[in-house]
This record gives structure tokens, C-alpha cells and sequence, in this order.
């Protein structure tokens, strides 16, 4: 892996607080089985040409289908354009993040092109339209700003993480610069989102993390067997194409857009904050 790739300081030990309040196990059992459900029916669509002609307003309630079955009550506020070229940009903590972005508006997601290569998964994922990106290679970094612009000049929604790592939720990281450069390029509006996860709908919680060591199937455990867990989506006023001259201002105008971390950041996370716990454009 190249070393200048980002990563977050965030681990499953040092970040993630246990529950404090769990369900039954039968009870987690049941959300896992009904998100099981879901999947395999958007399976069913994606290996089908009938994914083509699916309403977005379609997807976008699959997807919150999907994080509700899973047992987190879903609070959206604000809204996206509907149509044209967009790009979503948010922080990123958990698996939860994608399906909660494609509620906001039904988008192409960038990833990693180790996903590609996965059995089954990079498949439906290439399928479903996913772009990916060789992050270890920054020689690749051009064509991949390029497939995105051609993405988003013919009018599509484009999501990604700019973060490019996972992080607690209490902490956030920098925002990388390439993705912004895909909107400037396609003459595209921005649009910031802002996650977070509360518990019982109070304090910043952990338990939607997956970061560090942590495996999939412990995070989606985890989150399935939580009590009261909420996710809150803040879709910020979006950054008109042409307002920012450069990447570097632009990426800076939608990480303005994340949530303030809250006092008591653990020692070691990094990260500059907005002045204000609010979206400022």
C-alpha cells in the first residue's frame, strides 16, 4: 500500500464504546434477515435490464429501507437536485454511509478497485455502475478524474467519500482534493452531506464505526444488536459549479459543511473543524 494513502488514526479499541443498552439476540437476528431480504432483492434487479428503468425515488426508499431494517431510525434534512450532474461528497464512518447517501439521491459510488475483484460482490458492484479507483497508484489518479467527469457531464450523480478512510464519528479527517477536480472539470454543482449517529437520539455515538481492524460482519452485528440508534443525513446548501476557481478552495468550502466534533475528541485524531457546529458555505 502506498504510503500516501490516508488513514485514520480511529480503531475499534480506542474508538468504539461498547453499547450501553442491547438488543435480544433473536431481535438482531430478525434485522439481519430483513436486510438480508432487501439485498438479495436489489440482487435480483441489479443482474436484470430492468435496473436501467428503476425510479430514483425508487432506490432512494430501498436505501432507507435498508438502514431502517438494520434497526436505525433514518432523520434526512434538507434536500438535493433531483436531476442533472451532482456531486455528493460526505464524512465517512460506516457502511451505513452508502445506502444513507443514495436516500439523499440515487448516485454512482466510488470505491476502491479491490471491490472489483471480489467474488460475487465486485461483480454487482461494476453492474450497479460503481466507479472505481486504483488508490495506490497515483499515475491512475487522472483517468479516474476523468471517467468521473465523463460520469457527471452526462448528467448523473456521483458520490464519494473524500475522507478516504473510515473514521469514528467524533473525529474527522481532511478532505482529498482529486474528486473535486472531476466537478470543476464537468462544470457540476457540489453537494455537502453531512453523518452522523446518535445514540437514543442524544450523544454522538460509535457503535455505526467500522474502522481499523474491525470486520464487516462485526460492525454489521454491532449496529444490528444497538438500542436507539439514530442516523442523522444534513444535506448542506449546495456549492454552485464555478464559484471556486480551484480544487483546493472547493474542497475546502464542502469540508466546512461536516459536523463540529463535539469536546472531549480523543487525544491523536486530527482534523480541522469548522468554527460553528452548522454548514457554512
Amino acid at each position: 500500500m502506498s504510503a500516501w494513502l490516508p488513514v485514520a488514526p480511529c480503531t475499534p479499541a480506542t474508538c468504539v464504546e461498547p453499547s450501553r443498552a442491547a438488543v435480544a439476540a433473536p431481535r438482531a437476528v430478525l434485522r439481519l434477515a430483513a436486510v438480508a431480504v432487501l439485498l438479495l432483492a436489489a440482487v435480483a434487479v441489479v443482474l436484470t435490464p430492468v435496473r436501467r428503468r428503476v425510479p430514483a425515488a425508487v432506490v432512494a426508499h430501498w436505501s432507507r429501507w435498508v438502514v431502517r431494517a438494520a434497526g436505525v431510525r433514518v432523520r434526512v434534512t434538507g434536500a438535493a437536485p433531483p436531476a442533472g450532474g451532482l456531486l455528493l461528497v460526505a464524512n465517512h464512518v460506516s457502511w451505513l454511509d452508502i445506502p444513507l447517501l443514495a436516500a439523499v439521491r440515487p448516485a454512482r459510488m466510488l470505491a476502491k478497485k479491490e471491490i472489483r475483484h471480489w467474488p460475487v460482490a465486485g461483480a454487482l458492484a461494476a453492474r450497479g455502475g460503481v466507479l472505481f479507483i486504483e488508490r495506490d497508484r497515483l499515475r491512475a489518479l487522472p483517468d479516474t478524474v476523468a471517467a468521473l467527469a465523463l460520469a457527471l457531464r452526462t448528467g448523473a450523480a456521483v458520490a464519494a467519500f473524500p475522507e478516504g478512510s473510515t473514521w469514528c464519528g467524533r473525529a474527522h479527517g481532511a478532505y482529498r482534493r482529486a474528486v473535486f477536480q472531476a466537478a470543476l472539470d464537468a462544470e457540476v454543482p457540489v453537494q455537502p452531506v453531512r453523518l452522523r449517529y446518535r445514540a437514543r437520539e442524544r450523544e454522538v455515538s460509535t457503535a455505526a464505526a467500522f474502522v481499523g481492524a474491525d470486520t464487516l460482519l462485526t460492525s454489521v452485528w454491532r449496529v444490528a444488536s444497538a438500542r436507539g440508534l439514530t442516523a442523522e443525513v444534513e444535506v448542506c446548501p449546495v456549492v454552485p459549479a464555478g464559484r471556486h476557481p480551484d480544487r483546493r478552495s472547493l474542497a475546502e468550502a464542502a469540508e466546512a459543511a461536516r459536523w463540529t466534533p463535539p469536546p472531549g475528541v480523543p487525544h491523536g485524531h486530527q482534523g480541522k473543524a469548522p468554527s460553528k457546529s452548522m454548514c457554512v458555505l
